[in-house]
């Protein structure tokens, strides 16, 4: 091994940031949680740099600026030194560090990091003196809620204004305006929740929108969003938390000089009539009016104003749910993209291609058609023979339509839904000028999360992999993680996310938006007392009627696994401690178990839900019995628990975990797994779970299981056999038992089932199925068929973990481990990441023609990494390595490895073959 490095002396740090806020504006804790990190640059990159202390800086108001010193190398969530804030309180932090290089003497302080200012919302539920508002007629139950429309005309003084802020959330979704201009740059606000149990403000500095000496109107737009729209499964269960659309708003504006403030409150003075809008729901889309439309109607009313269609809006009494200030981004526009081609089918539609399976809206520059003359924008993902498939869609039309008025139109887009699509049928264009490619254009929404993670390698299908992965959870990210984005579904599946999570985490930066949505898992759990039973969905919109809440592991199994990922990702510990009751309340009371503690076998479990083998209508039907696959996962649980309960200084409930966890798995190797360690069932996902979780007693019935694993796998010829609950590990299983060559020759596998099947018929996500599209281009004839679903996109965190080499060793990365394992015909790979102390970058190449291995590697300061060379793993597994903790230690910085690497041994034998059975002729081999 070959070693070098470069230094200089001190890093620098960047602004402070508060709790896993996005933005550290409107925050909803009087003691907020500090974090810094620590930038690296070609040219300063400090080696072995750790800190050993720090100071905090705090500028408060009419205060002097305080200074809090503190030893330690806390800069991860680090308690806030000061006294409590108050609601609307903002301050000003800045921090700086002590550390030492490499061990010696601590030298001298950094530079201080830029200010950062952070202010309070409002902390409790007397800061609001606004009630909502709603519109006086109430619609019938069976048919949508047309958008409404409030405003409010109000006048302020001549004197400056030292700041204005806007808190405001609505029962539906909004958009507010000031003067005519739009407020803020979010969609879908206030975003989803558990509207029963929490509803989401938000908080905008509007000081710039205000007009001094004059009148000004602030006025809002409400359409019904997920509170009152069609939600769940056949299209039947609408306005699930209310029938009335409605505002809760609060306009607080503080002049320089000493005149009181103005407060422009919600109340019965404010004026409502309908949108324009006529409809818009979130699976059928939105019809828009333009003959009904005053585009002027958020600016202040002139004489000529059509006043009477304006009425007094009436109060509503105040929600009983908890008035949040989240910490996740809201929804935005992040990205736009421009038409591929025009394409006519075969009918002679005309049907826009972007090119990119992808979620949002479009938006038309310019339109100009006769009085009363309609266009619509059907979705689609794909094409189906040359025509738009929309069969997959079920009961959600997707269609955006424009009625004229006559003049032209500039710039519309829908407001109030999204879609999922790649392709846009346009009906009703062809009375007006050719359509344009300049003419229309997608734009891309979800959670605005801050992207964290990157993976390349020298294999362009595998990137496209990673893309499509990619891409299907920017789509699935909106608001709340869900499973799809385009059919009449579009719901929060635990069990998606639960194997997702860690693959997501390295994408973007989950903290926020996950937290929150844990938030309101817990408070979905349904507490009696006989159990605790989280739902399938969160938000819960299922009927019972349709679909009992029966527990179920994998899905339910997110109360305690993802939490875990959540604090393995960012080393915040207040996540397990909010959470920790609820996960004492599923192990020990929402398990339905048998006599020998594992699960009721009478219970019918999901498992490994869509295995390949299942019919296009029974998804469920697993080669893997789902009573295997819930109590592999009991044991998993349960030794998670303990290592819970033991970050979290319960020592007696982490002994008692550890004890339930080593007997069940005596019981589960009892019930499934034999003398030689071959497991019941003899399938490729009961034989991952078993070598993931650590199932066997002994390495050598574990390297049995692995030997047989192999076995399936070439006898499948390298085609995917599992489901939900063995598809993320199988890779990993592969490789923790020495078998990497096996998992990159299922990994390059093109023919269907594969990871590269739905690559080669010009796949732009993720797919539910794996033949969500066949061979001839025909769509799956099952009900449930989705282009955009990020599960089975679980692979990529095999590729960051093994392709690319980079996973923590302990909480928040504060160790990092660092093991690239080279296979297949990859020869380079390069993979960086955001961590909480910051940029890590990690890339390495193989020169057959010097038989070198070289890695590159940039260790962020005040955390270290343990380097693994391939070298270091010949003949060992995975296992011995984790148990021997080989390899080096290193410290921050940018570093050079290099180590032999025997390139004909390590391509001897590649690709590994299938076995073919004697009456077969061999195929043709499919690899990518």
């Amino acid at each position: 091994m070959v070693v070098s490095y470069t230094t200089t002396a001190h890093p620098t740090i960047t602004p402070p940031s508060v709790e896993q806020h996005s933005s550290g504006f409107g925050i909803g804790v009087d003691s907020p949680r500090l974090s810094w990190r620590f930038l690296t640059t070609s040219d300063n990159d400090v080696k072995g740099w750790k800190q050993t202390a720090y100071e905090i800086q705090i500028s408060r108001h009419s205060r002097p600026t305080e200074t809090h010193q503190a030893t330690g190398d806390a800069s991860v969530l680090v308690p806030w030194p000061s006294e409590p804030l108050k609601s609307r309180e903002s301050a000003q932090v800045r921090v700086r560090s002590y550390g030492t290089s490499d061990g010696r003497a601590p030298s001298g302080p950094t530079n201080w990091s830029p200010w950062a200012t952070f202010e309070c919302g409002f902390l409790a539920r007397d800061d609001w003196i606004a009630v909502p508002i709603t519109i006086p007629t109430q619609q019938t139950e069976d048919s949508p809620l047309r958008p409404v429309r409030f405003r409010k005309v109000f006048h302020l003084g001549d004197g400056a204004i030292d700041r204005a802020r806007l808190y405001i959330t609505s029962l539906g979704v909004y958009r507010a305006f000031i003067n005519g201009h739009e407020v803020g740059n979010q969609c879908m606000a206030p975003g989803w929740t558990s509207y029963q149990h929490r509803l989401n403000y938000q908080v905008y500095d509007v000081a710039p929108l205000l007009k001094l000496g004059g009148p000004n109107v602030i006025a809002v737009e409400v359409g019904e969003g997920w509170y009152a729209t069609r939600l769940g499964f056949l299209g039947r269960r609408r306005q699930l938390y209310g029938d009335r659309l409605a505002v809760l708003a609060q306009l607080e504006v503080r002049p320089q000089n000493d005149d009181t403030d103005v407060s422009v409150i919600t109340d019965s003075t404010w004026a409502c009539c309908p949108s324009a809008i006529i409809k818009s729901e979130i699976y059928d889309g939105e019809v828009y009016d333009a003959r009904e439309d005053d585009l002027d109607w958020n600016t202040v009313p002139s004489e000529t104003d059509r006043a009477a269609s304006w009425n007094p809006a009436q109060e509503m009494p105040f929600s009983t749910a908890t008035l949040v200030s989240p910490d996740a981004p809201p929804v935005r526009v992040t990205e736009e993209r421009e038409p591929a081609q025009i394409l006519q089918t075969p009918s002679g539609k005309t049907v826009i291609d972007f090119g990119q399976n992808l979620v949002g809206r479009v938006r038309i520059r310019s339109l100009n058609k006769p009085a009363g003359g309609h266009v619509t924008l059907t979705h689609a993902e794909v094409l189906e023979h040359g025509e738009i498939g929309t069969r997959p869609l079920r009961h959600a039309k997707c269609i955006d339509e424009i009625i004229s008025a006559g003049s032209e139109l500039h710039n519309w887009s829908p407001q109030y839904t999204f879609h999922g699509f790649r392709y846009v049928q346009v009906d009703g264009w062809t009375d007006q000028d050719p359509l344009l490619l300049t003419n229309m254009t997608a734009l891309v929404m979800h959670t605005d999360m801050a992207r964290t993670g990157w993976f390349t390698c020298s294999h362009p299908m595998v990137n496209q992999l990673h893309e499509n992965a990619w891409w299907s959870m920017r789509g699935n990210f909106l608001s709340i993680p869900t499973d799809c984005p385009q059919r009449d579904e579009r719901l929060g599946w635990t069990g998606d996310i639960q194997i997702f999570c860690p693959s997501a985490n390295f994408l973007y930066n989950t903290a926020g938006v996950l937290g929150d949505w844990l938030k309101d898992v817990a408070a979905e759990q349904l507490l009696d007392g006989d159990g605790c039973i989280p739902p399938f969905v969160v938000p819960n919109v299922i009927s019972e009627k349709l679909w009992p809440h029966l527990p179920q592991a994998i899905w339910d199994d997110v109360v305690v696994l993802t939490p875990w990922d959540l604090y393995r990702s960012y080393g915040d510990i207040s996540i397990l401690r909010r959470q920790y009751p609820r996960m004492q309340a599923w192990i020990d009371r929402g398990i339905q178990r048998g006599p020998d503690g594992l699960w009721d076998p009478e219970l019918w479990q999901l498992g490994d839900w869509l295995d390949p083998t299942a019919p296009p209508i029974e998804p469920g039907e697993a080669r893997t019995n789902g009573t295997l696959v819930a109590d592999a996962y009991l044991v998993h649980v349960t030794s998670t628990m303990a290592q819970i309960s033991n970050a979290l200084g319960e020592t007696a409930d982490a002994a008692r975990f550890h004890s339930d966890s080593s007997q069940l798995k005596t019981k589960f190797q009892a019930k499934y797994i034999a003398q030689s360690g071959l497991v019941v069932g003899d399938t490729q996902t009961a034989l991952s779970l078993a070598i993931m979780f650590d199932l066997h007693s002994t390495p050598e019935e574990a390297a049995t299981a692995a030997a047989r694993l192999v076995h399936l796998v070439r006898l499948a010829k390298f085609r995917v056999a599992t489901g939900f609950a063995g598809t993320p590990l199988i890779t990993h299983a592969l490789t923790k038992s020495g078998h990497h060559q096996v998992a990159y020759r299922m990994l390059l596998e093109k023919g269907c089932p594969s990871w590269m099947y739905p690559i080669t018929m010009g796949a732009t996500t993720m797919w539910e199925r794996w033949d969500s599209m066949l061979p001839d281009g025909s769509i799956n004839p099952g009900e449930m068929t989705s282009f955009n679903h990020y599960a089975f996109g679980s692979i990529i965190n095999w590729l960051h973990s093994c392709v690319g080499g980079v996973a923590p060793i302990s909480p928040g990365w504060k160790e990092i481990r660092v093991e690239p394992i080279p296979g297949g015909t990859i020869g380079s790979a390069e993979v960086a990441y955001e961590t909480p102390y910051g940029r890590m970058e990690c890339r390495w190449r193989i020169y057959p023609e010097d038989n070198q291995f070289r890695l590159e590697l940039l260790v962020p300061p005040n955390s270290s990494a343990l380097v693994i060379l391939p070298s270091e793993q010949h003949r060992q597994t995975r296992r011995e390595l984790d148990t021997n903790r080989d390899g080096t230690w290193i410290g921050s910085g940018r570093y050079h490895f290099s180590c032999q690497w025997d390139a004909s041994s390590y391509r001897h034998g590649w690709p590994p073959k299938p076995i073919i059975p004697i009456m077969r002729s061999p195929e043709p081999e499919s690899v990518a």
